[in-house]
């Protein structure tokens, strides 16, 4: 019998007005009773940047973890500058933020690496902190380029950091870039150890974020190609007439797919 796989769902799931509205923590709740094993909170859904005060924080944290959920920190804030620079000061405070909420992971977007990963740099923003950096393959060209993935993580082994951060693998985001997301998951499932799954429906400007149907067969056989002992996000949109009914349904499919 295949091993379940653990399941996050993406507070945006619920929607980002719902999330802004009644704050983090009632999806936290939701995603618990829908079976998630984790829940990611979403630094640009606070209602009050306030909510991003390391009290605050830290009080979310306790709340997502007396819930028995491991939480991720998602950041919209990019590890690297236009310019390939390493952007330290957004490195350190949403370091500084992911640990004050006690998260697993810290999700940052991939930004405008060039060449060098700076490697000695970002591990002395993370010594000390007890969580996992991923960085995401973002909808914009610049962050959402297979080669600026791999060419990342070639400058990481170069640098003598191999394992000093991982990957957030978007299925859908890579759409948007026109990658074939099966060609990412071939070349990038080494260092992939979370993935965000939703498909991309329509086209062009109209392209938009979308549950994967359960028989779809480009959707599993990416979800193939990657780690299966790495945890799934939910991040499509679900049905807003029975959230709570349709996220358990998900949860229980995207765990066992």
């Amino acid at each position: 019998m295949t091993e379940a796989v653990e399941v996050a769902i993406v507070a945006s799931a619920f929607g980002a007005d719902a999330v802004r509205t009644a704050g983090h923590r009632k999806w936290a709740e939701a995603s618990r009773r829908a079976g998630a094993a984790g829940f990611e909170v979403r630094r640009e859904l606070f209602g009050y940047e306030a909510d991003a005060a390391p009290t605050r924080l830290a009080t979310l944290g306790k709340q997502i973890a007396e819930l028995g959920l491991w939480s991720v920190h998602s950041s919209p804030a990019s590890l690297y500058g236009e310019h390939g620079q390493l952007d330290t000061a957004a490195l350190r405070r949403a370091v500084d933020e992911a640990a004050a909420l006690g998260a697993r992971f810290l999700k940052l977007q991939l930004g405008g690496f060039a060449r060098e990963a700076h490697g000695e740099a970002i591990a002395a923003q993370l010594r000390g902190a007890n969580v996992r950096l991923v960085v995401e393959n973002g909808q914009l060209t610049q962050g959402g380029s297979l080669h600026q993935f791999v060419d990342l993580f070639d400058a990481l082994k170069r640098e003598g950091h191999a394992q000093l951060l991982g990957m957030t693998f978007d299925v859908g985001n890579w759409a948007w870039c026109g990658v074939p997301a099966l060609d990412a998951a071939v070349a990038l499932a080494p260092y992939v150890e979370y993935v965000h799954c939703k498909i991309a429906a329509g086209e062009g400007a109209r392209r938009f974020a979308a549950a994967p149907a359960a028989d779809d067969a480009h959707f599993a056989a990416v979800l193939a190609r990657l780690p299966r002992d790495v945890p799934r996000g939910i991040e499509f949109p679900f049905d807003a007439a029975c959230i709570h009914g349709d996220a358990t349904r998900r949860v229980a499919w995207l765990a066992a797919a």
